[in-house]
Formats: structure tokens, sequence, C-alpha cells
């Protein structure tokens, strides 16, 4: 089984992207599943059903999200569709679900995500005790969503050799050490989907602003040096045999 995860899509320019470069890739890596992280989709916050729906229809198979889940009132409504998952350790009573589960070609493969407290400013259950509370006997892909590196890294040998991969999200810059870890492929990040003609998405100059003067300023997407980042990784049974980074400048 190969697993296609695509990193952080950041605002319109990062949908322009999956849609010029997806397709042929999935081609040409003859995916199985392609999963995305879509939490920054509208704007640069959140996710609206018709951006869903968009990034659905250039192949994706599921969306996860993740700390900016609730940023736009429309997604309720969208958290009722199995393929989009939010984060398993958000409290009890909130709505979506954690785990999903994609069938395709008599392969099934369990999608799973989870947002780190490191420097999160939302209620959260405990990531690591929420997860271990799930048994999976078929292929697991995990999205770590989460701010810091040490926190993705305690989750990776936390979960190495219980899930077939362990991919960290949302701090948008993508990361040198993919590895098999007992049979996990992890990667403390796989990058973002979106202009790098920025910080982290956002219009620079409005950061640098922000940096320099302490006024505040609305947050703006940038457009330049558009990429596709994410990894490949590929699967025997559950567990993972190889991965690789991509990273496709426009």
């Amino acid at each position: 089984m190969k697993i296609l995860f695509i990193g952080d899509i950041f605002g319109k320019a990062g949908r322009d992207a999956l849609k010029k470069v997806l397709p042929e890739l999935m081609k040409k890596e003859k995916t199985d599943f392609v999963f995305a992280n879509a939490e920054n989709a509208a704007g640069g916050k959140g996710i609206t059903p018709e951006i869903a729906k968009e990034i659905f229809s250039y192949g994706v198979d599921g969306i996860t999200l993740g700390d900016h889940v609730f940023d736009r009132k429309e997604v309720v409504p969208l958290l009722e569709d199995k393929r989009i998952v939010r984060p398993l350790n958000l409290p009890p009573g909130n709505p979506g679900r954690g785990v999903s589960f994609f069938e395709k070609n008599e392969l099934r493969v369990a999608l799973v995500s989870l947002l780190g407290r490191t420097f999160i400013d939302r209620v959260l259950d405990c990531p690591f005790q929420v997860i271990s509370k799930q048994e999976f006997d078929i292929p697991t892909v995990v999205d770590m969503h989460a701010e810091t590196t040490s926190e993705k890294i305690a989750m990776k040998w936390f979960l190495a050799g219980k899930v077939s991969a362990l991919i960290g999200t949302h701090t948008h810059i993508q990361t040198n050490d993919e590895e098999i870890v007992s049979g996990t492929a992890y990667i403390t990040d796989c990058g973002m989907t979106g202009p790098y003609d920025s910080v982290i998405g956002v219009d620079k100059n409005v950061i640098l602003k922000r940096f320099l003067t302490g006024f505040p300023a609305r947050f703006e997407p940038a457009r330049g040096d558009v990429r596709f980042c994410g990894v490949i990784f590929e699967i025997q049974g559950t567990q993972a045999t190889h991965i690789k980074k991509i990273n496709i400048k426009m």
C-alpha cells in the first residue's frame, strides 16, 4: 500500500498547487490513498464545505484538521462527512470524529488526527492518553498537529510500532528527519502546500510589521513561491517500509 500525505494546504495558493500537481503525482507514484491536512485551506484559517468539495475533487480521499477546526462557522455540518477528521483529543461533546476508516480496491486504512497541547490555546484532552485507548488492527495513519518538535518526537516514541505512520503538521516547515521507527513512518513536519514567499503562509510584510511594532494587523495569505509538500510512504501489512519527502516548486 502506498499513501501520500499532503502538508498543510494554505489558502488559494495551496489549493491551486494541489490542483496542478496532485493528479499527475498520483499517476506517477501509483498511490492507493491520498490524505491532506487542510485546516488552513480557507484563507489561511479553517475550511468550508465548498473548499472541502474542491479539495476532494482533485483526488484527496481524507482531510485532517487541527487547531483552526472551528474557525469557520460553516464547518459544523461538514464534520458529519466521514472523510473529514478533526482532532481526536477534543473534549467530549464536540461534533465530528477523530478517527475515520477508508476503503478502496480491497485495501483498508484508518486515519487519525491528534492535536498537541504545548502552546496551543484550546481546551484539550491529553493526546497521549486518548490515542492509547485506541486499538487498530489495520494500517493506521496519524496526523500529529502540534507546535513543538518535542511533543511530536515524544509521540513518535510513544507510538513507534503501534501505528503505520505518524506525520507531523502545523509548523509549515518541512523537516529533514523522515525515518522508519519500529515499522512506523515518521516525520516531524511534512511541510506546507502553499506560498513560501511568506511567513508560514502569511504575507511577510504584515508579520514583519507586527514583530517590529507590536501593532495588530489582519493576516493576509501570501501568493508567491508556491510549493507542494508532503510525504509518500509504503506499508506492508501494518508496518511501514519506506518514506520519502515531496517538495515541488511551481
